[in-house]
Parts: structure tokens; sequence; C-alpha cells
């Protein structure tokens, strides 16, 4: 999106303008007295009074419009320095105003902070999700290329073997398939993360797909299972194959969602009966790229889509204590509510 601009045009100050404004204001009695002298004939000078009574208005004037110019040209232009300021210093300047004058610039920039902060972390999010993306990609690339110039190589005099050549080029198929996966995962991640047209579904609608996805798995569905929450179709199933993917690897059997709503939220509990979350990793697993079965080809991006996926339509999803074996998430997302 290309940089845009204010144009560039004069405009008076809003101190100007108070000024201005609080004076016209103040001529008024000193045009009405003047008009009355001027038809009076008996007097051709201002009382003391008078004059004392112009020069007071005067005064309260000029009082009024400084109160008016601290109050509220003065936080203003510290708020204009302070994004300056920021745009130069980054998320160290981010601090609050000394003085905001009123409520309402006190609000805009309590907002303006809100604002400032959630793009830095967009920034640095983006700056951590890069290098760990690259990293990523690299060491499937490293091995591919690796294991090709080996093959390039192969010494007439000393040939390989034909094992040892099927051994890499199982390698390459591998991190090829690896480099798939990840490409995959990240087109999901930027559809969760892009705003999309808003859409409807039910677990209803989606239990069949996964079901035919994941034949290993017994999937059912509890409760109001037809009731119909803000959220897409096709996201719902991105979201929910996430969550089935996961509880496989862990070795799961059984996959039970189950619905409960109020008059604005549904909440749905996915449960499986895997090998769960240790509790060491239970403050890990939403974190990017982090996977406990990389060995195995895990990317560690699943519930990181998920939770950017729900986090779109305005759900959010958390994980639960459980007693037994498996683990329980907790999705909290808008309800639908027919006319």
């Amino acid at each position: 999106m290309p940089a845009l601009k204010v144009r560039t045009k004069w405009r008076p100050t809003l101190a100007l303008i108070v000024y201005v404004v609080l004076l016209a204001v103040m001529a008024l009695p000193i045009l009405i007295v003047i008009w009355f002298r001027a038809v009076e004939a008996s007097s051709h000078r201002m009382a003391p009074a008078e004059i004392a009574a112009l020069a007071v208005v005067a005064m309260l004037t000029l009082a009024i419009a400084y109160v008016l110019t601290r109050t509220i040209t003065g936080p203003i232009d510290a708020l204009i320095a302070r994004t300056e300021e920021i745009a130069r210093g980054g998320k160290g300047a981010i601090r609050p105003l000394e003085s905001y004058g009123t409520r309402e610039i006190a609000v805009l920039s309590q907002s303006f902070l809100d604002l400032a902060g959630k793009l830095v972390d967009r920034t640095e999010y983006v700056g951590s999700f890069a290098a760990h993306v690259s990293h990523e990609l690299k060491s499937p690339l490293t091995a591919i290329r690796g294991a090709a110039e080996l093959l390039r190589d192969d010494d007439v005099d000393r040939p390989m073997t034909k094992a040892q050549r099927l051994h890499f080029l199982d390698n390459i198929v591998a991190d090829a398939a690896r480099l798939d996966a990840l490409l995959q995962r990240l087109r999901e991640l930027a559809q969760a993360e892009t705003p999309v047209a808003e859409g409807k579904s039910s677990i209803m609608d989606i239990l069949p797909a996964l079901r035919g996805q994941f034949p290993a798995l017994n999937i059912s569905g509890k409760g109001d299972t037809e009731i119909s929450v803000a959220l897409p179709r096709e996201a719902a199933g991105i979201v929910f194959a996430n969550l089935a993917e996961n509880a496989l690897q862990q070795g799961a059997t059984l996959l039970e969602l189950s619905v409960s709503a109020d008059d604005r939220t549904t909440v749905i509990l996915v449960r499986d009966d895997g090998g769960g979350i240790s509790e060491a990793n239970r403050q890990r697993i939403f974190q990017p790229f982090f996977s406990t079965r990389r060995e195995q080809g895990g990317t560690g991006m699943g519930l990181g889509i998920v939770r950017a996926m729900l986090g779109a339509h305005g759900g959010t999803i958390r994980l639960l204590q459980t007693a037994g074996a498996g683990a329980e998430f907790e999705i909290t997302i808008p309800r639908i509510v027919l006319a």
C-alpha cells in the first residue's frame, strides 16, 4: 500500500482559532459600547467604569484562551512529538504523556498507545517469524542439496551401492515432503491472518469431512452440534483438521467435539485420548514452530494457525487441565442467532 500523506495547504493552528474566536467574542461588547456612545450625543467620552469593564473582559478572554491552549493544544503537540519519537525509537519510546488536559485527549492518547504497542509487537513478531521460517526452510534445503551433491559426485571407480543411492533419494523425498508441509502451513497461516468474508458453520457441517480426512480417528459430536457459529466452513475445516491431526500424532483414537452455547457465544470442547501435553510444554504449544515431533515431520505451526484463524473471527482457544490421559481444548466463538 503506498504511503498516504495529508495534502499540503495552509491551515490555522488550534491555538490561533481559540484566540481569534475568543477575541471576536470579546469584541462584541466593545462594539456595542462604541455604538451606543456614537448614538448618545450627551457624552463623547467613555466612563471609567466602562473602560474598567472592557479591560476585565479582555483579561478574562486572554485567560480563557490560555487555559484552552494549555489543556488542548499542549497535549496534542506533546502527542505529535511522541509519535515522531516512537517512529524513531521504537518500543522504548512508548510511554504515557505527562499531561493530557482533557478526558477526550486522554482517551485518544490511550488508544494511540495501544495501537503503537500492537504495531511494535507485530513488527517484532514478523521479524521473529521470518527468522524461524528461514531456519525451518534452510534445514531441509541444506539436506536436499547435500544429498544431491553426493549423488552427482558419485565416483565411477568407487560407485555407491544401490542401498546408499536409495538412502539419499529417500532423504531428498522426505525433506521435499517437509518443505511441502511447511509451505502448506504457511499458506494456512496467511489465510488465517488475512481478513476474510463473514460466514457461518456448525459442527454438524464439518463432521463428515473430518471423518473422511481422518479415518483412523473415531470422531463424534455431542451437545448442540447444529448451532451456527461465526466461522466460515473452510476456516472451521482448517481449525478442526489441525486439532484432529495433532490428536492423531499423539496416538489418539478418539476425538470428541462437545458443543454448548448461551445467547452470544458458543463453547466447543475438543477432547482426545492421546498422549496428552506435558506440564513443561503447556505454555509453549501455541508458539510458532514449537514441536515435539520435529524428527517425524512436525512443523509446530498447527496450533498457531488455529489460534490465528479463530482470532480473525472473534474466537479464542485455550488448553484445559485434564485429570487423565489426552488433551482438551476449549474454543469460544461468537454465535450466530437466526432471526
